[in-house]
């Protein structure tokens, strides 16, 4: 099992390294030809933190695995809100004054509560896969009128502060972009075969390696451009990254593994894990709306994210064994 783990391993690192400068060219780019700060900010950071779901997932569908396809989405929006927000908020509290980020909170509230009406009847087939396909780009023509409009809004003066710190010309940003990509496809081939390796030796289900070790990793982009935002101040991007990738990995990311491989939903999807992914998304928009208008996510709050994620974790963990 030794090679399946340095696979898994090796997958997550170059996952990393690939998924940051996938979204540095791609903003550097987008930047460059004029693209409006508030639309980088929704639409290339926002979804592109997700681009290592995307990749996985659809590999994963591919090869017939739709265990580690599925639960690396939800698993993912899991990790984002319990994890990954809570580990920011430890590190430095969250205050949210950006109207964008406020708005997308109900939305994603929503999508969740139809990702749960879908998977109710067992099976998520091609005609399911369409509406979640067609909501995300109704999303996206939501996203780039809103992002073109000239409303001021905090988390435009972010993403611009961002963009000005570290000025990446055209000649250097589009390699970067290409190359990041490329790499991005083969380390994520490399964990797909890694996770699937291990559960075969551990005799665990696609599913749970799709919920834990795959999900998290896939995560850590989100969790290193967070850290970051937050330190520099720019609370609202860091909040934006979850939300986003988020909505990106319920529409687009479940979407496209269930148009590569229709599959029969494993019973603890609807029973354990979308009424976990609910709450947390309940307790976000909780959060992120707040009152006197701001949202906050402060130091405890983030503390109570991480033991529910890692009391989660642990009752998957544990039904594993005792099944």
């Amino acid at each position: 099992m030794l090679l399946p783990i340095l696979a898994v391993i090796g997958g997550i690192v170059f996952l990393i390294w690939s998924a940051e400068r996938f979204v540095d060219g791609a903003a550097a780019i987008a930047h460059h030809f004029g693209m409006p700060a508030l639309l980088i900010g929704m639409v290339v950071v926002g979804f592109g933190t997700s681009a290592p779901e995307l990749v996985v997932s659809t590999i994963a569908a591919s090869q017939n695995n739709p265990g580690i396809a599925l639960g690396n989405a939800y698993g993912s929006n899991i990790a984002n809100i319990g994890l990954i927000l809570g580990l920011t908020a430890v590190l430095a509290p969250i205050t949210v004054q950006s109207q964008t980020v406020r708005r997308e909170l109900p939305i994603l509230l929503l999508v969740t509560l139809l990702a749960g009406w879908q998977l109710a009847n067992g099976y998520l087939g091609r005609n399911e896969a369409l509406v979640l396909l067609g909501l995300f780009f109704l999303l996206i023509t939501w996203s780039i009128r809103h992002g073109l409009s000239n409303e001021a809004d905090p988390l435009a003066t972010e993403v611009e502060a961002s963009l000005q710190q570290r000025p990446m010309p055209v000649r250097r940003a589009l390699p970067q972009l290409v190359l990041s990509l490329l790499v991005l496809v083969v380390s994520s081939r490399v964990l797909v075969w890694g996770a699937v390796g291990i559960a075969q030796s551990l005799g665990a289900s696609d599913l749970l390696i799709g919920l834990t070790v795959v999900a998290v990793g896939t995560s850590l982009p989100e969790l290193a451009s967070s850290i970051v935002a937050v330190r520099k101040g720019e609370h609202d991007l860091a909040l934006g990254n979850v939300i986003g990738s988020n909505l990106f990995n319920t529409l687009m990311v479940v979407g496209v593994a269930a148009v590569l491989a229709p599959t029969k939903v494993d019973a603890g999807i609807m029973q354990r894990d979308w009424p976990v992914m609910l709450g947390f998304t309940l307790v976000l928009l909780i959060m992120g709306i707040g009152r006197r208008g701001a949202g906050r996510v402060n130091r405890v709050e983030g503390g109570f994210l991480i033991l529910c994620y890692l009391a989660y974790v642990t009752f998957l963990i544990r039904s594993h064994v005792s099944g």
